[in-house]
């Protein structure tokens, strides 16, 4: 074949830079924007945050007003002032300098002699301390005092610092101590033992002659710490731990001690009848001893946990406005931008120097990062807008009035595309009087009704939720019977979908859920 030229037409799409940063950010979270515009302003100069100018406002007006004020003083003094009245005013201005050094010095004697050169031990720092004279205390505004240190500054606390806090309050011999320390260091986040004690006596040096006996002592002081029964190997120890530590007048103690020590593996299956024959136990006696054992914290390192707060900052704010639901921005999640006027107006047309050319390429590229924040917060107005429409019900009644919602619903209502709606609900956040949801929490699958409509799956698992809490704890309602209840309210669904619904609420079967009372 020759190779020849040959003219062929067609359309392609082009992503351009201006539209793939618009893109970035419509399926960018909250904070992950935050983060975004601020290395925006820290790479372009000519991008600065709009701040609320009220109070500067005020303070400038009031500076001015002062300044005035001080240069028709100056005007008069410089019009009616002699040389020997300077020389006056000097006099006086040094004698009442003098009085005012002689009287802080005579205060700060006075309140010197009033401090102890010793303190007792039990002398806390503001018995001495509160009553300090305004001029030379430290003076605290009001965010001083709501500003939380500890919380801000302190490091979270692991199950392993704790005990070994504990450990080094405790007298031990060198062995013991470093038995404590490995057992310590076998302990997991829920405080169990995650090897066994022989395990632990076989990492031990030889040369230290360490037995067996030795590590289980220590094991069984170290259960005693707090939180009482850490360190245990099973759930059985650590629930007879710390029955152990409750006063010998605990009510029911012993039969809450035979249920843990020989059936609790039946108390785990709920296997009352079973349990009460061979336990020889009634029932009174057997609800209270199921009580004492549920007050117990079958998780000791769960009271002490390595985690820190993660808090949600919603996207868009609704609420009911005169008889109307209204949809608004939340201005304080994401800043305002603005061009620097001061530097764009440095922009010379026919100039082609590196600093003119510098400061154009960035005017470009902070009108072009505008734009897409301008077309972000429009368009998740929009989708928000339309969902509150259509999930009026759910504002209004809760769970059980959601209406089935897809994607491709909120794409037609708003002639967008499904992937730009998917990125739109991804990670933003919407607060309401019912709490703050995703914008995915409102889109959900449909299940058709005997009069030919369709339910919505969050309002299936609402009314499951509500049938299983006013369920009779001694008979539970089983899935086959849930789906028997649903279908006489008119709405079909089968078992198998009765169950995962129920498995996505983290709601146990039936049998796990029988109770005494």
């Amino acid at each position: 074949m020759k190779p020849s030229l040959v003219l062929k037409m067609g359309q392609q799409l082009t992503m351009t830079p201006q539209l793939q940063q618009a893109i970035k950010l419509l399926q960018l979270s909250t904070l992950d924007l935050q983060q975004e515009i601020q290395q925006a302003l820290d790479s372009n100069p000519l991008l600065e945050l709009i701040e609320d100018t009220s109070d500067t406002g005020s303070n400038s007006e009031s500076s001015d007003s002062s300044d005035e004020h001080q240069n028709e003083l100056t005007q008069q003094a410089s019009s009616n002032s002699s040389s020997d009245d300077n020389s006056t005013d000097t006099a006086n201005t040094s004698s009442q300098d003098q009085e005012n050094e002689g009287s802080d010095s005579l205060y700060e004697d006075q309140w010197a002699e009033q401090i102890p050169s010793e303190l007792s031990v039990d002398t806390a720092w503001e018995d001495v301390y509160d009553s300090l004279p305004p001029s030379t205390g430290n003076s605290s505004s009001g965010s001083d005092e709501d500003f939380d240190y500890t919380a801000r500054n302190s490091t979270a606390e692991t199950i392993q610092s704790h005990l070994h806090w504990q450990l080094n309050l405790t007298p031990l011999s060198d062995n013991d101590r470093l038995i404590a320390i490995a057992i310590i260091d076998a302990v997991d986040e829920s405080g169990y033992l995650t090897c066994s004690l022989e395990d632990i006596h076989e990492s031990f040096d030889p040369e230290l002659e360490i037995d067996l006996d030795e590590v289980v002592v220590v094991h069984r002081l170290l259960k005693q710490f707090d939180p009482v029964g850490v360190a245990a190997r099973d759930l059985k120890e650590c629930l007879l731990t710390q029955l152990t530590q409750l006063s010998a007048d605990t009510p029911f103690l012993e039969e809450a001690k035979l249920i843990t020590q020989k059936y609790l593996h039946l108390l785990g299956n709920h296997d009352y009848n079973q349990l009460m024959r061979k336990a020889k136990l009634k029932e009174e006696q057997l609800k209270q001893a199921i009580l004492l054992i549920q007050s117990l914290n079958p998780r000791p390192g769960s009271v002490i946990q390595d985690e820190n707060s993660e808090y949600i900052v919603p996207d868009v704010i609704v609420q009911k406005r005169s008889d109307r639901w209204t949809v608004e921005l939340n201005t304080d999640a994401t800043p305002r931008l603005r061009i620097n006027a001061s530097y764009a107006s440095l922009v010379k047309r026919a100039d082609s120097s590196s600093d003119n050319t510098y400061i154009k390429n960035h005017l470009q590229e902070a009108r072009w990062f505008i734009k897409s924040l301008q077309s972000r917060n429009e368009t998740l107005m929009r989708v928000a807008s339309c969902i509150v429409e259509h999930q009026k019900g759910f504002l209004e009644y809760g769970e059980e009035a959601m209406k089935p919602l897809v994607l491709h619903d909120i794409a037609e209502a708003v002639g967008m595309h499904e992937s730009t709606i998917s990125r739109v609900t991804t990670q933003k956040y919407m607060h309401t009087p019912r709490g703050i949801f995703e914008l995915k929490y409102f889109f959900s699958s449909h299940v058709s009704t005997s009069s030919g409509g369709e339910c919505s799956s969050t309002a299936i698992r609402a009314i499951i939720k509500k049938l299983i809490a006013a369920e009779n704890a001694r008979k539970p309602l089983s899935d086959s019977k849930i789906a028997k209840l649903l279908e006489e309210q008119g709405i079909k669904v089968a078992r198998r979908t009765i169950a995962k619904y129920r498995e996505s609420l983290s709601i146990p079967p039936s049998n796990e859920r029988k109770r005494l009372v």
